[in-house]
Formats: C-alpha cells, structure tokens, sequence
C-alpha cells in the first residue's frame, strides 16, 4: 500500500511547478542578491518580482511585505516589536494559539513586558467577541491584539474583519497568525484593519524555510535581526534566493486553482466527516467543524479505549499520515494545549486529518477501513 497522506495542516508537498521555478536559482542563478555585479542584480530583480507577486495577490504595496523564515519568526518578529517598538504593554491574545505566538506572549509576560489577557472561548472553539470588546474597553495601556486566523488544530476561522473594526475602535495594534489560510484564502489587506500578518510557503505546497511578514505601511518598527542591510534594513542575512521564488511561485498556483481546489477539499472533508458518523457511533468533531471552518482540517475524537489508545501509532504502522491532538496522554506528550481548552476530556483520542487537492475518496474509504479494525 501506498502512504496516505493526511498531515497537510502540518506540511504539504512541494508542488512539480514550484520545484521547477525554483531550479535554476538552485543551479545557474547562484549570485548574491546584494553583489553589484550581473549575478547578484539577476537574483535581486527575482526577489523583488516575487514580492511584487505576493503583494499583488494579497492586494498589499510590495513595501509591506517582508520575506522571513517561516511562520515562527513572522509572528516573533510582529509580537516582539509591537511591545518593544509600538508601545504596546499590554496583550490580548487566546489558549489556542500556535506556540510561536504562545510562547512569545508568555515570554514577554514572564520579562514583565507586557501585561497578559486571555479571551474567552465559546462551546465552539471561537473567539467570544464580547469579551474581547470588554478587554479592549478595560486596557488603560496601549494593546496589541494577537489572534490566528484559522485554527492549525481545529480549523475555526476568526472574523478577522470584525477584530480588526474592534481593533480600530481601541486603537490597539493587530497581529493575527494567518499561516493556514495564506494561499488558502483571498487575502484583501488594504481593505483589511490588520497590522500585521504571517505565511509560510509550506503550507500550500511551496518550499519549508520561508515565508513573509507582512508589516502595514502605517507602522514603523526596528529591525528584530541584525547586521545587514537586507529586506530593507528590516532583516539582515542573505536572502534565501531560490526560497523566496518558490513561494510566490506556490501563492500563485494557489491563488489561480483556489475556486476549483477549495471545493474539491471541502468535498474531500465532509465525505470523511459522513463517513465516520455512518461507521462509529460514538465520535466527535472539535470546533465549528461544519460552520466558519477550513475546508482542510477535520478534528475527530474517538472514545479512549486499549485499542484508540494506540490509533496514531497503528496508523503510522498501516502507512497512514495524521496527527494527534488529544487533551490527556502519558508519558512525554502532554497532549494538546488547543484540545484542552476546549474539551478538557481525558476519556477521548483526539486525531486530525488534513486534507490537499492531491488525496481522494478512495484513500479515505481505506482510511475508515483500518481504523474500524484500530477501534
């Protein structure tokens, strides 16, 4: 049996396309993007074509957007200078939020940076808006708001809009971590009250190892890395050359096959959801699964016994790729923190799968085979 792969929420492949706009940046065009010479001016004219790409799609200025190495430093980057550079010394931000904001937030608390809330969580795993408004009212220092746009555990999606009109009306600063839905969703940034937002090429079948900050033109902030004068003195280092070209490339394809792949998707997940109500009667889905959701994530909870103890590993063993994601577990993992918030249930197994446009029914139909044997 081939290996299916369910984890896309985790990584996705590299698309054929994309590895070959990345090749001769590979090969043949090797200069360094800040040599005055001809090698060097071709690899600086690619970078700056790829961030016009980029900003184009997300309807920004080429100005805006910043190429990092991923999601993890985009969101340290925009948390760490809003504190230190904007003023901000107070945080808004939620318990089921990637680590690379958690951790970032908790860090600066536990330095007596900033000071730190919570938002409350509805039944559904969504933000409560009141309460957000309620902490937003009851701030008596300059805030920064920091929450993910879609959900990488349960794939809720924020009302991005309406946090960032709450946003503009306490006059807080707004970074949202919106690593699963760039080159996922139609992005309109200059319509958009967000101060800053993050993408990673992998997530949408580009290369690991880059992503972009996007940095709104109304802010200015220090420098997080220093010791060059790359990306506009914002971020020193050498660019990664044949990185930068493959996640425009990658945006691009996604952005262009968005209609036609979303829906394919979305068929792809509600079919697995149908399917495991129609063989397991006692399973549960984590979030607003059917509701403001990704299209790509399904969160599935299967009643804890000897056998759903050892599901992941049974299904690593059956070559089937998923992730784990229950509130309680043994030994070194201590489960998940997003999980916990929100069904604190030590008597569930907790799996995700996520789904691309390269899986299909007949890899699910095998999926729900093997499990029925795993539960």
């Amino acid at each position: 049996m081939d290996r299916i792969y369910f984890d896309n929420a985790a990584t996705t492949t590299l698309d054929p396309k994309v590895l070959e706009t990345m090749m001769p940046y590979l090969t043949q065009h090797f200069g360094n993007p800040s040599s005055i010479y001809s090698y060097g001016r071709e690899s600086r004219l690619a970078i700056e074509n790829a961030r016009k790409s980029v900003a184009k799609i997300l309807n920004a200025h080429p100005s805006e957007i910043f190429f990092t190495s991923g999601g993890t430093e985009s969101s340290n980057t925009a948390i760490i200078t809003a504190v230190r550079d904007l003023g901000c010394k107070n945080i808004i931000s939620s318990k089921i939020e990637h680590h690379a904001t958690l951790h970032t937030v908790e860090h600066l608390h536990q330095q007596g940076e900033a000071s730190l809330n919570y938002v409350k969580l509805l039944e559904d795993g969504h933000i409560d808006m009141h309460d957000l408004e309620t902490l937003l009212a009851s701030a008596s220092e300059k805030t920064l708001v920091t929450l993910m746009h879609a959900n990488n555990e349960i794939g809720n999606i924020l009302d991005i809009d309406t946090v960032g009109e709450l946003c503009k009306k306490y006059d807080a600063i707004f970074h949202s971590d919106t690593v699963q839905t760039v080159g996922h969703f139609p992005f309109d940034l200059r319509n958009t009250h967000v101060h800053f937002i993050t993408g990673a090429g992998h997530k949408f079948h580009g290369p690991k190892g880059v992503g972009i900050l996007y940095i709104n033109e109304n802010i200015t902030i220090k420098p997080f890395v220093h010791g060059g004068s790359q990306e506009r003195n914002m971020r020193a280092g050498t660019e990664n050359l044949y990185g930068i070209v493959g996640f425009s490339k990658a945006l691009q394809l996604a952005t262009e096959h968005y209609e036609s792949d979303s829906i394919y998707i979305q068929s792809l997940k509600l079919y697995m959801s149908e399917q495991l109500k129609l063989k397991f009667d006692s399973i549960s889905f984590n979030g607003d699964v059917f509701g403001k959701s990704l299209y790509t994530v399904l969160s599935v909870n299967f009643p804890k016994t000897e056998k759903s103890e050892m599901i992941l590993f049974n299904l690593d063993i059956n070559k089937i790729c998923a992730s784990g994601g229950s509130a309680c577990t043994s030994g070194a993992d201590a489960g998940s923190h997003v999980i916990r918030a929100i069904n604190n249930n030590p008597n569930q197994v907790t799996v995700r799968f996520s789904f691309c446009k390269n899986n299909t029914k007949a890899e699910i139909d095998t999926v729900i085979n093997k499990l029925a044997e795993m539960t």
